[in-house]
């Protein structure tokens, strides 16, 4: 009676050790750590280990044993993701490129600037064509009147009464030959009374014909030299204007294209620096060809005032003679 109650517990044994020693050997085995690749770093992983199998000899256990889920694939590593462009500062990155010059000569410059700078920049062009124009015009008209008024001193100077200078001078046009015939006018309309009056009259007419003779001359020689004044001192203005609105202009491109960029910036700037050079361009050779021509013109004055005064003498010795008796000029 004991040997068949104890058969029983032990059958029982022996059957659950069978079935638990099967399903251990069904269990998958544990998944074999993934390699990862140096240029791709991965998020390390936790992974649960599992417990290995366990031996034949094993615990008694409930029937219902539950296996453990398979392990779950590993995630792929998620490419980094960069910050993407918004696509309004895209678009208007792509057109600003399009559009920016590629020519920065100061032709290229003149072609892609404002209206407004061009027409700056054709005003200072013109100013100084005017300039060089007048220089190169008042230059040779100043030499052939300085020749002319030296070579009228010279007759002047060499000449014994009026009426020998007239005739040295007859066939002049010249500012010396007009001294001498304006001088040689008034004695002729004054001869009728040179015989009851003395000759104080006579030279104070000679002298403001010949004054005013000198202020004409003075005048037309100026003439053009203004032009030359106004071109200086309003030129770099001009030029400022220009670059104000050239920098205006970058600045509202700046502020369309939602960008700092060097390459929006550059183009209108350099446009607008250009017309400040053309300004200074034209300013600078008026202003020093009008100082030129200042003291060019007072030297000529200085000849022409000279040539008057050689005139007036003239006049004051024929007055001289002509009070003298001739019995006096005779016995001489």
């Amino acid at each position: 009676m004991r040997v068949t109650g104890l058969a029983a517990p032990l059958a029982v044994f022996f059957v659950l050790s069978g079935a638990v020693a099967s399903s251990a050997q069904e269990q998958p085995a544990p998944a074999a750590p993934q390699a990862v690749s140096p240029q791709t770093p991965a998020t390390p992983q936790t992974v649960s280990p599992q417990a290995p199998a366990s031996p034949v000899q094993a615990e008694p256990v409930s029937p219902s044993v539950t296996q453990s889920a398979p392990a779950a694939p590993e995630p792929a590593a998620a490419p980094v993701a960069t910050p993407a462009t918004p696509a309004p500062v895209a678009a208007a990155q792509n057109d600003v490129q399009l559009t920016l010059p590629h020519d920065l000569s100061p032709w290229g410059m003149f072609i892609n600037a404002d209206i407004v700078v061009k027409a700056v920049m054709v005003g200072l062009a013109f100013a100084s064509l005017v300039t060089w124009t007048v220089w190169v015009a008042k230059s040779l008209e100043l030499a052939a009147a300085r020749i002319a008024a030296g070579r009228a001193l010279k007759a002047i100077g060499e000449a014994r009464n009026l009426a020998d200078a007239g005739r040295q001078l007859a066939s002049r046009r010249d500012a010396g030959a007009l001294l001498v015939q304006a001088a040689t006018q008034e004695v002729q309309l004054s001869e009728r009374a040179l015989d009851h009056v003395d000759g104080a009259g006579l030279k104070e007419r000679v002298s403001s014909r010949l004054g005013r003779i000198e202020a004409q001359a003075g005048r037309r020689m100026s003439r053009g030299t203004g032009v030359l004044a106004t071109i200086g001192s309003t030129a770099p203005f001009v030029g400022l204007f220009g670059t104000v609105w050239g920098i205006m202009n970058s600045f509202i491109g700046i502020s369309e294209a939602q960008t700092t960029n060097l390459a929006v910036v550059a183009p209108g700037i350099a446009e607008a620096l250009l017309a400040t050079a053309l300004g200074l361009v034209a300013a600078i050779p008026a202003v020093v060809i009008y100082n030129v021509f200042a003291r060019s013109i007072t030297g000529y004055r200085q000849l022409l005032a000279d040539a008057s005064a050689g005139v007036e003498r003239l006049v004051s010795r024929d007055l001289d003679f002509r009070a003298t008796p001739r019995t006096a000029l005779a016995a001489e």
